[in-house]
C-alpha cells in the first residue's frame, strides 16, 4: 500500500513538472485602444507613445539591452529602425510603427532594459511623436488573430 502511494504520488510530481516544462502557446491581450504592426511594434494614435508589444518581448526572452536609435526633436517614418534591443536568446531591431517628430524619448530603458518584459505596453514605450501618421498598422483583434496564426 505505502508503495502504491509513493508511486502515484511520483506519478502526479512528474506530471506537473511535465506540464511547468512544456510551453504552452502565450495568451495575447493586446490592448483595443493601440495599433500594431507585423513587426510586433505597437502605437498609441491618442499619445504618439510606441514600443514592443508582449508577444514580441516573450519571443526575444530576457532582454539585456536597448539602443534608442533617435533623439527628441528627429522626423522618423514608419518603418525605419528606432531601437535595437538584445536579450539573452537574441538581438533584434525596432521599427517605427508612425511617422512624425520626436517629442520625447524613454531614455530610462537603457538603464533598466528589463522594463520591455514586465512592461511593454506601459513604462516601457520608447518614443513619442507629434501628430503621428500611424504606418501599415491593424487593430488589437487583427493582431492578436495574426499573432495565433504564427504561433500555429
Amino acid at each position: 500500500m505505502q508503495l502504491q502511494r509513493r508511486a502515484n504520488y511520483s506519478g502526479r510530481l512528474l506530471h506537473l513538472t511535465a506540464k511547468h516544462l512544456i510551453r504552452r502557446p502565450q495568451t495575447i491581450n493586446p490592448p483595443a485602444n493601440l495599433k500594431y504592426t507585423k513587426s510586433d511594434e505597437w502605437f498609441d494614435p491618442a499619445t504618439g507613445a510606441m514600443g514592443i508589444t508582449d508577444y514580441a518581448q516573450s519571443q526575444l526572452s530576457d532582454i539585456v539591452f536597448v539602443e534608442l536609435l533617435v533623439d527628441e526633436g528627429d522626423m522618423i517614418e514608419a518603418g525605419k529602425p528606432i531601437a535595437s534591443v538584445e536579450s539573452v536568446k537574441a538581438s533584434a531591431e525596432i521599427y517605427a510603427s508612425a511617422s512624425g517628430k520626436i517629442s520625447a524619448v524613454n531614455k530610462g530603458l537603457s538603464d533598466k532594459p528589463e522594463t520591455l518584459n514586465s512592461d511593454p505596453f506601459g513604462e516601457a514605450w520608447m518614443i513619442k511623436v507629434e501628430g503621428g501618421s500611424a504606418g501599415d498598422v491593424m487593430d488589437s483583434a487583427a493582431y492578436e488573430k495574426y499573432c495565433e496564426e504564427r504561433a500555429h
